[in-house]
């Protein structure tokens, strides 16, 4: 079973937490029409094999966002902290994206 160690209740089941997504997924600007860049940054999804950074929310506990590190194959929890502790990424350079 997976645990989780939420720094505000303490280690819980993960069925009290919410998978959020993938934690080092950059999204485009939110001004940015281009249609395809939002349908691969929304629904194409790596599916990595071990270690992995995600966000979790604590659904049925301080219902606080955490930044979870995990490993896909063993599912140990490496490390959480709370979301907000972890530096924003940012959206690519339009001249990146074009």
């Amino acid at each position: 079973m997976l645990r989780i160690a939420c720094p505000y209740c303490g280690e819980r089941d993960h069925v009290e937490f919410a998978y959020g997504g993938d934690a080092t997924r950059r999204f485009p600007d939110l001004g940015d029409p281009d249609i395809d860049r939002w349908a691969e940054a929304v629904f194409i999804r790596d599916n990595p094999k071990g270690e992995h950074r995600e966000f979790w929310q604590h659904q049925h506990g301080c219902r606080q966002w955490l930044y979870v590190v995990r490993d896909t194959v063993t599912h140990e929890v490496k490390s959480v902290v709370p979301a907000r502790e972890v530096p924003a990424l940012s959206a690519p350079d339009r001249a990146e994206a074009a």
